[in-house]
């Protein structure tokens, strides 16, 4: 069992801890019922998606990818225990440098990372920046599974791929360079699926760019 201690932080979906699980350091994520919805049905989908989470973490361990260990999923508390990476986001370490080769290179590590990720047809749902963890061997680690899904859907790929732009967009300034590196790692040597994910991303754009003009 966890042991929950420390808060970290509150978010609409959960509430993240820091604590411990046998000894070892851990995060504990509790995710919270919606009062607004039937209890049979908000037990239903809260359970599905702390399941997909784990499943989701699972996928990607079993395939190389690199995100943390699933150590205990609680049902009953709606609560999933994981394994604690040290280590400071990807937005922070972004911020934190400014060597640009150094940035190049840890850009196309992350679109590496989620070609991989796409090509096992692992959905992450909430891309930013702030959802990858710089660990201390400088490799990068995937976090919050908590919307992901199993599709096989260029479009739903070419969605994941958007919603990191717009983090990136938003939260870096004149990062397009940025963001360049990770397109170009995760289209290099492209097959086909991979190459049509590249093509329904200029029309996820397009759709963003006229939501954007019509407010």
């Amino acid at each position: 069992m966890a042991d929950q201690q420390e808060v970290l932080r509150q978010g609409a979906e959960a509430r993240i801890y820091k604590t411990e699980f046998e000894g070892k350091p851990a995060i504990a994520k509790q995710r919270f019922s919606k009062k607004y919805r039937h209890p049979e049905l908000d037990h239903k989908l809260t359970k599905g998606r702390l399941n997909q989470e784990a499943r989701s973490l699972q996928r990607c361990r079993d395939n190389g990818i690199k995100v943390p260990r699933v150590y205990h999923t609680d049902k009953a508390a709606a609560t999933l225990t994981i394994e604690f990476i040290a280590g400071p986001t990807l937005k922070e370490w972004v911020f934190a440098n400014t060597d640009d080769q150094l940035l190049k290179d840890q850009m196309e590590a992350l679109g590496r990372i989620l070609n991989k990720m796409h090509m096992h047809n692992i959905i992450h749902g909430d891309l930013t920046t702030s959802n990858a963890i710089v660990d201390q061997q400088g490799e990068l680690v995937l976090i919050d599974f908590g919307l992901s899904q199993v599709s096989p859907s260029a479009e739903d790929k070419a969605v994941d791929l958007y919603v990191l732009e717009r983090a990136f967009i938003s939260t870096h300034p004149n990062s397009e360079l940025l963001f360049g590196s990770v397109l170009e790692a995760y289209e290099k040597n492209a097959d086909e699926a991979t190459s049509a994910v590249i093509k329904r991303l200029e029309d996820v754009r397009l759709r963003g760019r006229k939501r954007d003009m019509t407010g």
